[in-house]
């Protein structure tokens, strides 16, 4: 029984110094550095949200995923960016359609 028991801690202690020098090696398998506690990667420009911006978006990890908080966040922002433009295209578009009718009109002769 002494035997067994022996040969299970050397087993286990075996296991752990082999999985601490793979963890020291090849570290966690994650595409980013771990970050400070209270800090987050998720960043946008104030204006002019642009495709490149949003791609280039990271969210924090936490236990269940990435932190709502700051998918919300992002989503507000991209959300209003965009009813923005969409707002400044039809006024920009309802602008120009005088325009075009004036252009259109025919002249007297």
């Amino acid at each position: 029984m002494t035997t067994a028991l022996i040969y299970l801690v050397v087993m286990l202690l075996v296991a752990a110094v082999v999985f601490l020098l793979a963890a020291v090696v090849f570290g966690r398998g994650e595409e980013l550095a771990p970050l400070p506690p209270g800090s987050s990667p998720t960043r946008l420009p104030a204006e002019d949200i642009a495709g490149e911006d949003v791609r280039q978006v990271r969210f924090q990890l936490v236990f269940r995923g990435y932190k709502m908080s700051e998918v919300d966040w992002v989503l507000r922002r991209t959300g209003a960016e965009l009813d923005e433009l969409r707002e400044r295209i039809a006024r920009l578009e309802a602008a120009q359609q005088p325009r075009e009718a004036a252009h259109r009109r025919p002249t007297g002769e």
